[in-house]
């Protein structure tokens, strides 16, 4: 019913949408968010990893009218532009032709969301960090104030102080795992002319087995690198602890990049080295409460999908407001039901294109199989969807992507095994390769 007050932890992306959703449907919602305002100067930022905002995002701001002004802010990617060691670039582009992802800034996004929440009656409140939260009775203490409302939803986050609370009740599980990689950021600045260094319209991979580095568009012509590494072993972060050793890892692994990176030393230096984790539990509703976004799914970066599954969290719940007549208990539960299992997918196929983007991009045999795969979907369109087509450009569920997915590479693995297929794909029944799935 609308007028019952709406409590969320957390002003980032996905609390800062989703408040904008129950306020458009007359709900009174307060954000509760424990840094302080990113919006005036000298506040702590964040992460400022770039973002690749793609069609499940963009939908969810289309709902509540911002996805025009949005994509003003970002920079069309048609696809992975693949350095090799020689500095040599090969274009793989992302889909069909007019199908791209956008490069957008995490923190200006932020910024927008936050303002249009504000406008839509959203009262935000600062430097409120959240120490313990009641699901029965959909309170949450902070450090001198406790809130009570109808509702609670814990968008606060990888280390959600709603989960933490949740943690501690019956028949609630949890487990987080980090992988073995760490990420720094860095930056390719624009070059003497005042205009990108490298090409724009790419998402830029140097693929290097078990590490990499990557480099995303600004609108201020620069790139927002990140060096994916082992965090620790005989070649890790720990290792580099000297200017000397940074140098000789980009001048041996990366070496195009030198003198593209003037600041490399300085920021590698100053930024720090994060981890990567990813988080799993159940369920995520209990009582009047409620987990959206990383407090409920926390993924690795390496499909883009991250805050494009927590606006479609978002999108999902509107939807179920719609058909529930309004925030209940039921439709929390049917929430939880619907969206679980798309969220164990993603994280799911997340960890996998870290192995595809780190490992595979430049492997022979996979690039065959992106030919294959493209002329079976060119020939086939309504049969054969490629993988990343399907969870970038389309609306299936994500748990439908990774089942159908999982059936098309055993398909294709058997493919890849007939002799000499290298040679004359080309010639390969197509239509008999369509008629397994």
């Amino acid at each position: 019913m609308s007028g019952e007050k709406v409590t969320i932890l957390g002003a980032g992306l996905v609390g800062s949408l989703l408040s904008i959703y129950l306020a458009k449907r007359g709900y009174q919602v307060s954000i509760f968010e424990g840094r302080e305002d990113m919006r005036k100067a000298g506040a702590e930022g964040g992460r400022s990893i770039n973002l690749a905002l793609s069609r499940r995002g963009l939908k969810a701001l289309r709902a509540v009218g911002l996805a025009e002004k949005i994509q003003s802010a970002c920079i069309p990617m048609h696809g992975r532009m693949i350095h090799d060691l020689k500095g040599q670039q090969e274009l793989q582009p992302y889909g069909k032709e007019g199908e791209f992802i956008n490069s957008i800034s995490r923190s200006g996004l932020n910024k927008l969301l936050m303002d249009a929440a504000e406008k839509a009656g959203v009262q935000i409140h600062f430097g409120m960090r959240c120490s313990e939260v009641d699901y029965k009775n959909a309170t949450a203490s902070f450090e001198n104030k406790m809130v009570s409302a109808d509702w609670l939803f814990g968008a606060d986050g990888a280390f959600s102080a709603l989960r933490n609370s949740l943690l501690r009740t019956p028949l609630f599980n949890y487990s987080q795992n980090y992988i073995s990689a760490g990420y720094k950021e860095l930056c390719i600045p624009p070059n003497p002319s005042g205009e990108f260094a490298i090409e724009p319209h790419a998402l830029h991979i140097w693929p290097r087995g078990d590490y990499m580095l990557i480099a995303l568009p600004n609108l201020d012509k620069s790139f927002t690198c990140t060096l994916f590494y082992p965090l620790k072993g005989e070649r890790s972060f720990e290792q580099l602890k000297d200017e000397a050793a940074v140098q000789d890892l980009f001048s041996s692994a990366f070496p195009d990049t030198l003198e593209l990176m003037p600041s490399l030393q300085e920021d590698f230096f100053t930024n720090p080295t994060s981890g990567l984790v990813t988080v799993r539990c159940s369920p995520w509703a209990k009582g009047r409460t409620a987990l959206i976004g990383d407090a409920a799914h926390a993924i690795v970066p390496f499909y883009g999908q991250g805050m494009n599954a927590g606006f479609e969290d978002c999108y999902v719940f509107d939807q179920l407001m719609e058909e529930h007549g309004g925030l209940s208990e039921e439709l929390l539960l049917a929430y939880d039901a619907l969206r679980k299992p798309d969220g164990d997918a993603i994280a799911d196929l997340a960890l996998y294109n870290f192995i595809e983007m780190r490992d595979k991009v430049a492997d022979p045999k996979f690039l065959l199989q992106k030919r294959i795969e493209k002329r079976l979907n060119e020939l086939y369109p309504e049969k054969w969807l490629p993988l990343y087509s399907m969870v970038t450009f389309s609306d299936y569920r994500y748990s439908e992507a990774l089942a159908i997915g999982l059936k098309q590479q055993n398909i294709m693995n058997q493919v890849l095994e007939k002799e000499g297929v290298e040679n004359h794909w080309e010639t390969l029944d197509f239509e008999a390769i369509v008629g397994q799935l």
